[in-house]
């Protein structure tokens, strides 16, 4: 379990994170998704494509002495790229009512479980707050 609720607080253990706020003290809690920028990538892949155009216009060598190397880094370009089959990155987020802003990044594969105790935590607090005005 990462979110722990209890009656009066609530505990977040996700890997070496951990917080702990009692109920009144939360604002706001969720998940976010990004999507990954593969900003090294495109460096990368625009850094070889200008290094081949270069070598076919303005140099006297042989078609297969630039190509080849060409094709090589633009394979390793595309194996960093599709590395992770992920196309967004998730984070856990915690605002508080002293303003203070907590964001942990967590995997893909825990964002539904994470996602289901949010859920819990804000049917838990609706209740509450149900019970408070009535």
């Amino acid at each position: 379990m990462f979110i722990t609720i209890f009656t009066n607080e609530i505990k977040f253990h996700y890997k070496s994170k951990n917080w702990q706020y009692h109920f009144d003290e939360i604002k706001e809690l969720g998940l976010l998704k990004k999507k990954k920028k593969y900003f090294l990538e495109n460096l990368a892949f625009i850094t070889v494509t200008t290094i081949a155009y270069y070598c076919m216009i303005f140099s006297s060598l042989v078609d297969l002495y630039y190509i080849i190397p060409t094709l090589l880094c633009y394979t390793f370009i595309i194996i960093a790229r599709l590395d992770e089959p992920s196309e967004f990155v998730y984070f856990v987020f915690v605002k508080d009512i002293y303003k203070k802003e907590i964001r942990i990044k967590i995997a893909s594969k825990d964002r539904f479980l994470i996602g289901k105790q949010i859920d819990h935590y804000l049917d838990f607090q609706f209740e509450r707050n149900i019970k408070k005005t009535a």
